[in-house]
């Protein structure tokens, strides 16, 4: 098996599809930092492990699909991998996957007519790398073909929680007519399923040319067609990003791609892929691909363990330690802890529901909070104060700003801070602080080449993110 694909696949845009929020893997994963933009394994975030498992295949440089919240973020993570120049498509409002490929091969085609699209929900696991970049070469050579390929992975078990697609005639060893799609099975089904050798399971990875998709998509959704085209005809674009038009899109169906175009175009193939893979849909799925101990146990994080089999505790914050307990995933955050029986981890989605319908903020957001110059988390607050600790990236610069209701008092950790405050311009070093009171002009910049950090203090009557009057800032927005 080689891990290098080369002569055939030089026109290939990765790609990668951001949408979803990961709710069962509450309480880390949430809508304002979901799962694909986190280090859930290892150091670097699932968005970046899937960009880095192809580093042995020769593409050109990245799409991504996400929406306008997750934008700067998306763009840091790019930027810690060495790539400057990609195209960040902000969707306007989620309308499923088709749509959102759509958006994608109207781009792609714009950059190369012959562009040849793999495409890749960035929040999967992949433990053989080599093997997907094998899958991979076969099924470029089916989508210069013509062909609308997906990648169907071989069961290793009679699994309930993924959809299965059924191969036809075989047209090599690993490529298949696509025969059709079907959902989420009962164990008995699933069995027969695997019994039969005939299904794989859906992965939610195509391969195909942006024509071959746009042509097949202007047959079966010619609406979708319609709206995308006038989305993208009128889309800005601002630095990396390209927004398509809100309207048009406004207008577009939301479907599926298995749906809107793979069960019903005749070019439909399936490329078998066995790659160790997970979608990793649940905290169990973390247990099952993680570095389990003699005693079955994954830990990350400060977590001490006895007498505890069969376990997922992950700590961010604080020490968490177990006696006694077997099956069990515990999550601690900051703001939250979760305690769930592993077989029961598919029902943290209910949690979450009930917290949304509650109106608690735990839902959405995290105690630290992610801005495109940084992010701040909040320490403490009472009666008229509130504690942040601000982190702000090396050479980067916050809003000039001012707020009706509080002041702030600013004292720096480590690093130098650049400060507008009022009429004044201040440099900052470690144990330095300065005071702006309520009402005042006032912008925070990093100048140097490492990360600022800072303690403020906020008093005043009001202390909500909304009470901001931005007069100047570099990443275009306004308000509030």
């Amino acid at each position: 098996m080689t891990n290098h694909v080369t002569n055939h696949v030089t026109n290939i845009v990765p790609v990668l599809l951001c949408g979803g929020v990961g709710s069962r893997l509450w309480p880390v994963s949430r809508q304002g930092r979901p799962k694909q933009y986190l280090n859930l394994m290892g150091s670097d975030s699932m968005l970046q492990q899937t960009l880095s498992r192809l580093s042995g295949l020769e593409h050109a440089s990245p799409i991504i699909v996400c929406n306008e919240e997750h934008r700067f973020m998306v763009a840091e993570q790019l930027r810690q991998l060495g790539i400057d120049s990609p195209t960040i498509i902000l969707e306007p409002e989620g309308k499923n996957t088709a749509p959102a490929i759509a958006l994608a091969a109207h781009e792609a085609s714009k950059m190369n007519a012959d562009a040849n699209l793999l495409i890749l929900p960035a929040d999967h696991y992949v433990g053989k790398p080599a093997a997907l970049l094998a899958a991979i070469g076969n099924a470029a050579t089916a989508s210069i073909q013509g062909k609308l390929v997906t990648f169907g992975l071989v069961p290793s078990q009679p699994e309930t929680g993924y959809g299965y697609i059924k191969r036809g005639e075989a047209l090599s060893p690993d490529v298949a007519v696509l025969d059709k799609f079907v959902e989420k099975p009962n164990q008995e089904t699933a069995e027969a399923y695997i019994a039969s050798g005939d299904y794989v399971w859906n992965s939610g990875m195509f391969m195909f040319t942006a024509q071959t998709f746009l042509q097949s998509l202007c047959r079966c959704q010619p609406a979708m067609a319609a709206a995308c085209l006038e989305a993208m005809s009128g889309a800005e674009y601002d630095m990396d990003f390209v927004r398509p038009s809100a309207d048009a899109f406004a207008r577009c169906p939301s479907d599926s791609i298995d749906y809107a175009v793979m069960e019903q175009t005749p070019d439909g193939v399936v490329v078998s892929l066995d790659c160790d893979w997970s979608d990793i849909g649940a905290w169990s799925a973390l247990w099952e691909a993680g570095d389990q101990d003699e005693d079955g146990n994954v830990v990350q994080g400060d977590v001490i363990v006895d007498n505890t089999q069969g376990s997922y505790v992950r700590s961010q914050s604080r020490l968490v330690a177990t006696t006694g307990v077997v099956d069990l995933v515990i999550v601690e955050t900051v703001d939250a802890v979760l305690v769930a029986d592993r077989h029961s981890v598919q029902d943290v989605k209910h949690i979450v529901n009930a917290l949304k319908a509650a109106g608690r903020s735990e839902a959405d957001t995290h105690q630290r909070v992610f801005r495109p110059w940084g992010s701040y988390e909040s320490l403490i607050s009472g009666d008229g104060f509130q504690v942040k600790r601000i982190t702000v990236n090396p050479g980067q610069q916050l809003s000039l700003q001012m707020h009706h209701h509080r002041a702030e008092h600013w004292v720096v950790l480590h690093g130098t801070a650049d400060v507008v405050n009022g009429d004044q311009t201040l440099r900052l070093k470690e144990d330095q602080s300065t005071y702006i009171p309520v009402g005042t002009k006032h912008r925070l910049s990093n100048p140097g080449e490492s990360t600022l950090e800072l303690i403020e203090v906020q008093s005043g009557t009001y202390l909500g993110e909304d009470d901001i009057v931005r007069f100047e800032d570099v990443y275009g927005r306004s308000g509030g």
